[in-house]
């Protein structure tokens, strides 16, 4: 099979679809690589570095999905890369289509097969191919909350921890998912004041277990999310709705409450947001102010550490791709559901059950649209 790893063009994104590890274990397997000129420069991976790994470069994007088979990216195929797609051809990427109708108009009109790593799941229910991003996301939402609290940022001017003599910021995180636990746990490590909100009492005991009496954590109803995120000083939205839209948990009214100076950070901007007042960011202009409170929205937030980030993805990919590579989309994903749950796009049919009762189309479940293909 021939791979194809186009360079990023979403703002400020600097990640790439496979490293030279990646591109080596592929050639490896007998399959040819092409990736377009500079597409690993952000992550220090050269031209040259992955032409030592075995792979070609072309010249431009066009080139790469006029060659190849299959695509492999990071983020979803902005416009002009969907309306380069074509019938049959393999697209393996985030493609967070719920709230992007666009993109899903574009992608079946293509007649593509577009598989979304999002959605990929395991045998424990867990999403492996989002993870790795979540773990970064939820890190990053702590260090930039906090630079957001600063006065400069339009913030109330507070250090997350505090120091001796003077109070810690209130840190609440709503999820208790990967995102949220990651972003706890960086918030405790800064000595902040941290409350988790979650609909699981199992997954607050497993909270509780883990962090023990400096997490707050809180049984999430429409009562404690006013109470707590009117009082917090940063609030991350960590709310994850597999393959859907994220639910507008925090309100315009909320937010009214709050201390103005206030910090919001919703890492779910990428599924449609959790905050009624949520548009997406970019790592260029991360932030706005509503309601007196500062917004950080950015939508490839784990972007702005690209290198970690690629590596990351790349570990958890890398099996899924090969598998894709060498067996072909129609045997990969006949032989793993978990795979197949990642399908998003058969040529003109939508394969998601959340992404068809978001955008309002027919659901057509993979195993039979592979099977009738």
């Amino acid at each position: 099979m021939l791979v194809g790893v186009p360079k990023e063009i979403k703002n400020m994104e600097f990640r790439v679809g496979l490293t030279t590890g990646s591109v080596a274990e592929l050639v490896h397997h007998g399959h040819r690589v092409l990736v377009e000129t500079g597409a690993g420069d952000g992550v220090g991976l050269s031209d040259d570095m992955y032409r030592e790994a075995g792979a070609e470069i072309a010249g431009n994007a066009a080139d790469v999905f006029a060659a190849a088979d299959m695509i492999v990216k990071v983020k979803e195929p902005q416009p002009e890369e969907c309306r380069m797609l074509r019938e049959g051809q393999v697209l393996f990427t985030y493609l967070h289509l719920a709230p992007d109708p666009e993109q899903t108009r574009l992608l079946r009109d293509s007649g593509c097969i577009a598989i979304a790593y999002e959605t990929v799941t395991a045998n424990d229910g867990t999403l492996p191919l989002l993870s790795p991003m979540s773990e970064v996301a939820g890190r990053m939402s702590i260090q930039a909350g906090a630079h957001a609290l600063e006065k400069h940022m339009g913030g109330s001017g507070m250090l997350l921890g505090g120091v001796p003599g003077v109070e810690a910021a209130r840190v609440v995180v709503i999820g208790g998912g990967v995102v949220g636990t990651n972003a706890i746990r960086m918030a405790m490590g800064m000595e902040a004041h941290v409350t988790v909100l979650d609909r699981s009492l199992k997954r607050l005991k497993e909270l509780d277990f883990q962090f023990g009496c400096m997490l707050n954590t809180i049984y999430s109803t429409r009562e404690a999310l006013w109470k707590h995120v009117t009082g917090a000083d940063l609030v991350i939205g960590a709310v994850l709705v597999p393959g859907a839209a994220a639910p507008k948990l925090v309100t315009r009214e909320m937010l009214r409450a709050m201390r103005p100076g206030s910090v919001v950070v919703d890492v779910a901007i990428d599924q449609g947001g959790c905050f009624e007042t949520s548009r997406p960011t970019t790592h260029e202009n991360p932030t706005y102010v509503e309601e007196g409170v500062v917004h950080y929205c950015v939508a490839n937030m784990p972007g702005g550490v690209a290198r970690t980030s690629t590596m990351a993805l790349n570990n958890a990919t890398l099996p899924f791709t090969l598998a894709l590579a060498d067996k072909g989309y129609r045997q990969a994903l006949l032989d793993d559901r978990h795979l197949m749950n990642g399908l998003n796009i058969f040529e003109s049919a939508v394969t998601c059950e959340a992404v068809a009762e978001a955008l309002g189309y027919e659901y057509h479940p993979p195993e039979q649209v592979l099977a009738n293909g």
